[in-house]
């Protein structure tokens, strides 16, 4: 083992990859019941995405292990996945929300393996990409409310609040409390543990019914058939480039802010701040978008979550090898995954969205040239239902607001092109 996850150049050994494998997957094995929740709001079979969502998992990030020897692992992105199931497939069907996704994998292998991301993050504002995390916080968030019964729809109000001692709110109240205490108590795999918890007080409560035995817990994984090679790449094609532009924008500056966040929490980066190896790291990444699409599931993406096993310890691609094995063990708990009600998954929506939401605290909002655009950026995504709204309305207004602030030297030419993309996206969508 010392000669390909050099153990000893790393200051690690064995038992700590594999401890650090553990605790990285705890905290992030809540997406094998959250993700085939979100996506069969689509239309897909909950059981076969179940499948392929931890095949991808597993696969990539082993492949990221070997590829890179970092302890980084990936899974079908929260955020992109709402985006994916309640905006893409409700408009143009699920099987051309999964070409979309091959198409933005494709070309982020494209920007990987030519070197361009590098270029391409310098020239995007740091306010923009912050403001577009912090809105999909936002916007996962308020599914999660919507899917508890929190939030209900109302006529003369658009939205309001929903009976909240009704027995599913109720449960997804309980749900959020339980997870707040874990995490507010630092528990690793708070999320997962809360999921699990919630299902248990389902029980009592009479919402689910309970197990009937070992039968109803573990057994065989469900098929991929349903979703297997359905993606429609010619109903892709027909989507308006800005919703395919932002699963490109989202799957690349969320893996590059995780990888260079993660990487400096373990010591990987060198003197001028950068990644080595970064380009392998996002071509993994890549292909598990390309794949995940082939699999039946939504963009794939390296998860911030890999600092829980890195905070243990885990120096190497062990640490990777292990959470993408103990993925594969899970695909044999499909039965324990039709007792989770959806009330006990919107929780983990809401969780998530707060700790999303966090990077807004990054913008400068001092600068008004600065905090316009993140600001329309943020309350567009939930509002408008879209991410790709969203970020459309904060580059039409940054160049805009820049330029009568007499700030034209800070924007780089490719902001004025997507600008000019975005009113295209609005004005002439289809």
């Amino acid at each position: 083992m010392e000669n390909p996850f050099k153990f000893k150049e790393n200051k690690t050994d064995m038992k700590t990859e594999i401890t650090a494998g553990i605790t990285t997957f705890m905290t992030m094995a809540y997406i094998i019941f959250v993700n085939p929740s979100i996506l069969e709001g689509a239309g897909m079979d909950f059981g076969a995405v179940m499948t392929a969502t931890i095949i991808a998992a597993a696969l990539t990030t082993i492949l990221m292990g070997l590829l890179t020897n970092y302890p980084f692992a990936l899974a079908s992105g929260m955020g992109l996945n709402a985006f994916f199931a309640f905006v893409v497939a409700a408009q143009f069907g699920w099987q051309a929300a999964l070409g979309a996704v091959l198409i933005s994998g494709i070309v982020f292998f494209i920007l990987a393996i030519s070197g361009a991301i590098s270029h391409i993050d310098a020239a995007v504002p740091s306010s923009l990409k912050s403001a577009v995390a912090a809105g999909i916080g936002l916007f996962i968030a308020y599914i999660g409310l919507q899917n508890a019964g929190i939030i209900v729809s109302n006529e003369a109000t658009q939205v309001a609040l929903g009976d909240l001692t009704a027995p599913g709110p109720m449960l997804s109240l309980i749900g959020i409390l339980i997870i707040a205490v874990l995490m507010a108590r630092k528990v690793r795999g708070a999320i997962l543990i809360g999921i699990l918890l919630t299902t248990i007080v389902s029980f009592i409560m009479g919402i689910q019914p309970l197990p009937g035995g070992l039968g109803d817990i573990f057994g065989p994984p469900a098929s991929l058939a349903p979703v297997f090679l359905k993606l429609d790449l010619r109903a892709a094609l027909a989507i308006p480039f800005f919703v395919i532009f932002s699963f490109v924008f989202v799957d690349v500056f969320d893996t590059m802010g995780t990888l260079l966040g993660t990487g400096a929490r373990a010591g990987f980066l060198d003197k001028d701040g950068r990644l080595p190896k970064v380009n392998k790291a996002m071509l993994a990444d890549s292909i598990g978008t390309m794949g995940g699409a082939i699999l039946g599931t939504s963009t794939v993406t390296t998860y911030v979550e890999s600092t829980a096993g890195i905070s243990e310890g885990g120096r190497t691609g062990l640490t990777s090898i292990v959470v993408g094995i103990l993925f594969l063990l899970t695909l044999f708990l499909f039965p324990l995954a039709g007792l989770v009600p959806g009330e006990a998954t919107a929780p983990a929506l809401i969780i998530v969205g707060v700790m999303m939401v966090g990077a807004v605290s990054k913008i400068n909002f001092e600068d008004f040239t600065e905090a316009l655009p993140a600001f329309l950026t943020i309350i567009f995504m939930p509002l408008a239902y879209s991410i790709a709204d969203g970020i459309a309305f904060g580059f039409i207004a940054y160049p805009i607001v820049k330029l009568v602030a007499g700030k034209g030297k800070e924007i780089h030419w490719l902001i004025y092109l997507l600008a000019v993309v975005a009113l295209i996206h609005f004005f002439w969508p289809s």
